[in-house]
């Protein structure tokens, strides 16, 4: 299944999607209506390496929390994403079983491919 995990209140996510090709099998996944579930937070582990890949350290939370002046483990961040969905890096795709993650152009440009 394809999917993407994306936060619909983001400009960016919202224009990263009217971007993208026509594609039947994209699942939108809004995750803060929907937190994301350990399962699925597991798989794309697997697909990314590691939870810290996934991990956002634009949040405010972050910064708030002054996180950035702490050693986070790989269990940190894995419990910080899922505690709070503005920890996840958005928006993050999951397609043929590879994960896109972030909004730089050169990961748009590889999810527009991949869904073309």
């Amino acid at each position: 299944m394809n999917k993407i995990y994306y936060l619909a209140s983001c400009d960016t996510c919202r224009k990263i999607i009217k971007s993208l090709p026509k594609n039947d099998s994209l699942v939108f996944h809004d995750i803060k209506q929907n937190p994301i579930t350990v399962e699925e937070l597991e798989d794309m582990k697997r697909l990314s390496g590691t939870y810290e890949a996934l991990f956002s350290r634009k949040a405010q939370l972050y910064k708030s929390l002054d996180l950035k002046n702490k050693s986070l483990t790989e269990n940190d961040f894995r419990d910080y994403i899922l505690q709070h969905y503005t920890f996840l890096s958005r928006p993050v795709f999951v397609i043929n079983d590879k994960i896109y993650i972030g909004n730089n152009s050169k990961v748009i440009q590889e999810v527009q491919k991949a869904l073309s």
